[in-house]
């Protein structure tokens, strides 16, 4: 084993998403190199879809109070995309249990404290108060393929985040709103919500950074056929 697989390979183990941050920013240059680098993922015929929005100032506190009020106000949500399978297989939905009982189990939130749960889901709305606020979108006519581009283009963000020492967070509840957050921020309808990413210095002083999920084994995924 070389050693720059080496250390792809403990940087790979040893990111994990980041709900907490210091308050300092990121510098500009920095962000636009991390995005630079993510954008060198492959992409089928080198389309390179899907677009990333820095929401700052007015806009990211609109966008963030409007979505807080929908969750508060139970508006029903309207994915464009589906994401879960339906229904859940009884082995996956082990695994997103098992992944917020460690999520709540390091921030002492209880299992039947509701009120706490929802304002830690509110967080995912507010960024995780992270210094950077990114929103991920897909031009509409991009078939099924342009999210498995784009998605290779995000762990590259992730990774490279990872890298310089930042921590990062890929939030998947902006997709439920999407008619909020192209209202709110003025998009098109032809842009798809596919998420949003906090970016920022991790705090080492906040328990939920601590928060581990575990892998499947390989023999889980992985098949010889002969």
């Amino acid at each position: 084993m070389s050693s720059s697989f080496s250390s792809y390979a403990a940087l790979a183990r040893s990111r994990r998403s980041v709900r907490a941050f210091l308050p300092d920013p990121v510098p500009q240059p920095l962000l636009e190199n991390l995005l630079e680098t993510a954008r060198q993922a492959p992409s089928g015929a080198n389309l390179q879809p899907g677009r990333f929005w820095s929401l700052q100032g007015e806009a990211r506190t609109r966008v963030s109070a409007a979505l807080c009020e929908a969750v508060r106000t139970q508006q029903p949500e309207r994915e464009e995309y589906g994401y879960f399978p339906q229904p859940m297989p009884m082995q996956l939905r082990k695994r997103q249990v098992a992944s917020a009982q460690a999520l709540y189990r390091s921030l002492g939130i209880a299992r039947g404290d509701a009120a706490a749960r929802q304002q830690q889901f509110e967080r995912n709305y507010r960024f995780f108060d992270a210094p950077v606020a990114l929103l991920v979108t897909l031009d509409r006519d991009f078939g099924s393929g342009g999210f498995m581009d784009l998605g290779l283009c995000l762990q590259g963000l992730l990774m490279a985040a990872h890298a310089e020492g930042l921590g990062a967070c890929a939030i998947g509840a902006l997709a439920s709103y999407p008619d909020i957050v192209r209202q709110q921020l003025g998009l098109p309808d032809s842009e798809v919500v596919v998420c949003g990413m906090a970016i920022g210095w991790p705090d080492p002083q906040a328990p939920v950074n601590g928060t581990q999920t575990q892998r499947e084994p390989l023999a889980q995924y992985f098949q010889v056929l002969d």
